[in-house]
This record gives C-alpha cells, structure tokens and sequence, in this order.
C-alpha cells in the first residue's frame, strides 16, 4: 500500500501544491524530513565552508573548536526564506516558506577558550499535494499531507591547548515530532480513508573538533580544521490509524470506523559523520577556503515507506569552495569598503535514494547543487547584519521524480557587545 501511495505522490499526474509555514519540499516526506544545513548565515554565504575558519566575533557551527579565538560576547538569530520551484515531466508549481534558522548566543572565557549555547533546526517537515486520477476506470484522488520536524539545543565549548592548536567539543539533544496523513476518497463512495502517522523522535550526540592556524609570509595564515560526529540513534515512537471518514458540505470531517491501530518504536540512525577543509586568508582582508564532508548511509525502521522499500538511504558527501573579500575595514570614506563580500559553491550527495518505478528495483540518488553570495553590512560597534543569497537545484526529473529550483535567502544579525565578563574599572 505504501509503494502504492509514494508511486502517486512521485508521479504527480496531477498536482495542486501548497507551500507550509516552514518547509515546502515534497522531498520533505522522506525520513525525518529536509535537513538544514549546520552552519550560520555568514558560513551559508561562503558555499557552506566552516571547518577551517575561525573569527573573533562570529559565531561558528561547523567546528566547536572555532570558539578559542572568539573575543566578544556575541547574540544571534537568523532567518531563511525559500521560494521553491517543483517540476516533473509534465507539471511544474511554485511555493514559499518561511522558517527560523536559530537563536545562539557565544562568548570568550579569559583569552584562550570559549562557549556557546543555543537553539536550532535539525530538519522540516511541510508538504500538502493532491493527486487525482481521472483517467481509469475508478477516478479517485489522494491528499497527501506532513507537518513537523526535528529541533536541537547545543552547547559547544573550544579552547586553545597549544601554539596554533585549538580543539572544541559540542553536545546537542535533538527534539521533534512529525505527521503524515494520506486521504483517499473513489469516486461515488461516500467514506473517504485516512491514514494517519504521528512519530516523537529523540536522542542526543557529540561533535568533536580540532583547528590549526599558521601564519605564513606577507601576514597570510594558513588555517586546517576537522570534526568528527559520533554516530547517534534518533529514537522513535509513535501511533498509525487507518479509519473511515466523511466530509461535509462546508468541509467539516467526522470520523467513523477505525480499521486499524498500532503503536511502534524503532530508530532513525545517523552514522559518524567527518569534516575537513583547508584555508588561505589575511585577517579582516580576505579568506578562501575548501571543505569536504562525508557520512556512511543512514538507516531507518518504522518511518513511513521506509519497511516497504519506497526509499532507502546511501552514502553521503559534500564539497564547499568559499570565501570572504573585506576591502577595508576601518575605511572612512566609504561605507561600501567596510562591507564583507562573501560567495562561494556546493555539491552534495544527499544519500537519499528514491524508487521512483514503484517495483524497488530503480532507487535515484537525489543531489543539490548551490551557489551563494552574501553581504555582511556593519552596524555600530561590532555588531552586523549579514545577507545571504543561495540559487540551487535538487533532485531530477527523470525516474518520475521531482526536481526543485530553489532561491534561498537568509538574513541574520550578531549583535556584539564588547562589556561580557569584564570587570567594571572605577577611576
């Protein structure tokens, strides 16, 4: 039945789409639902690069080890915004979300170590699609629809060990619940069917990290960093129903019959997951750095379509190449020179395979593909608003699936305060 169901919402023979609060993917229907990408506005406008790089008043969350070098005391929130273009071989629908990308807060302990703690989403659950068959014997149409998601808190911790050397250590519980619901109502039968999936999902994890810088000729530094991710279970609970229901004239639902119920438990396991990258840069002038991140498959049991062979999941891997360019700093001509401009690229193998034929025989991997730019506009003091601006692609229509064209952009602002944990002096 579930093959069934996910061949129709692939197919998409007919589809009405309607955008979510927080996500809009329909690839959102998979597994947890759509990732985030674990990193900060600035970081997102330099292609998602991290690792490596280290700031005295930005904040970091690729790499914990990157809180050594940090000098002030430093609030953060950013948001995101998604217009999303979803086609397949023969319709082609447009939708927007709106989502918080995360409330941090970071700041130094004497000269050599820093924390950080704060809020932010794991993953996105957000769909709404109807698919009408009217072409067979029996016309019928089927309303697909999710909501929910993955949310963590985190505390990280980075201090300098040695000339150079800084290493950092992050823990995280990660919280969240999800619904599916499936409606299917045949033409001329007065009950409609539904089945519902509600699922709780819980677990914690440790990052652990290292960074090196070194500084070479002509003041440019050479920077190396690395993570490691343990690997971690999700755990999974929940109900499924499947019952009879009617709808009124003015749309009102009232259930009927149940046909079936069930509690489970499993998990959603996420395998070590490693970072490296690799940067050349001039403090406050310019930075370019490479970053390459790799994961073994993800495993799944209980999570819709996962026991019935419509997805699984493969290896994983990203490629960043970014950078920053900040002509001058402390300039008082120009407002314009004191302006960080960042861009940079992404290639990413999700992991994520979809069966697309319906006969699990013919699993498509489902790759993204971004390119970024930013701006990192100074306020008064320290403090700044930074602009990010990413145009990608995900997914292919070929094997009946989906692909998005997506515009993201994501605004956030660091507010520095330079009065943290210094003594008050009194002449």
């Amino acid at each position: 039945m579930i093959r069934k169901i996910l061949v129709a919402l692939l197919l998409l023979t007919s589809v009405t789409f309607i955008a979510q609060r927080t996500n809009s993917s329909p690839y959102s229907y998979f597994g947890i639902g759509e990732e985030f990408s674990n990193t900060t506005v600035e970081q997102s406008s330099m292609g998602g690069i991290g690792v490596a790089f280290n700031h005295y008043k930005y904040l970091n969350f690729s790499n914990p080890a990157a809180y050594s070098d940090l000098r002030y005391t430093t609030y953060s929130f950013g948001l995101l915004n998604t217009d999303l273009t979803i086609k397949s071989n023969t319709t082609e629908q447009s939708g927007n979300s709106t989502s918080l990308s995360y409330i941090a807060l970071a700041f130094p302990i004497g000269k050599k170590a820093g924390f950080s703690i704060g809020l932010q989403p794991v993953s996105s659950v957000g769909y709404s699609l109807t698919n009408s068959l009217t072409d067979s014997d029996v016309p019928e149409i089927s309303l697909f629809e999710g909501n929910g998601g993955v949310s963590k808190i985190y505390s990280s911790f980075g201090i300098k060990v040695y000339k150079g050397l800084s290493l950092g250590i992050e823990v995280d519980y990660s919280f969240g619940n999800v619904s599916n619901s499936i409606t299917n109502q045949i033409d001329n039968v007065s009950l409609a069917t539904r089945y519902d999936e509600v699922t709780v999902m819980k677990g914690g994890s440790v990052k652990l990290g290292a960074q090196y810088q070194k500084e070479l000729k002509n003041k440019i530094v050479l920077n190396a960093g690395a993570t490691v991710k343990l690997g971690n279970d999700l755990k999974v609970t929940g109900n499924n129903y499947l019952y009879s229901l009617t709808f009124g004239t003015s749309g009102f639902e009232s259930a009927r019959d149940t046909v079936s119920s069930a509690s489970f438990d499993g998990k959603f396991n996420l395998p070590l997951k490693s970072t490296l990258g690799i940067g050349l840069g001039k403090f406050d002038k310019w930075y370019a750095g490479i970053e390459y991140e790799s994961q073994d498959a993800i495993s799944s049991t209980t999570l819709l379509g996962s026991a019935d062979g419509a997805y699984k999941y493969g290896k994983s891997n990203r490629f960043s190449l970014g950078g920053f360019y900040l002509p001058k700093i402390n300039s008082i001509s120009s407002y314009w020179e004191r302006v960080t401009y960042r861009a940079g690229i992404r290639l990413e193998k999700t992991g994520l395979l979809v069966d697309g034929s319906g006969n699990n025989t013919n699993f498509t991997p489902i790759d993204d593909f971004g390119i970024s730019f930013g701006l990192g506009l100074p306020l008064k003091r320290l403090s700044t608003i930074n602009a990010g601006f990413e145009f990608g692609k995900r997914g292919t229509t070929s094997n009946n699936l989906i692909q998005e064209n997506y515009f993201n952009f994501r605004l956030s602002l660091s507010l520095t305060d330079t009065n943290w944990f210094q003594k008050t002096k009194i002449d």
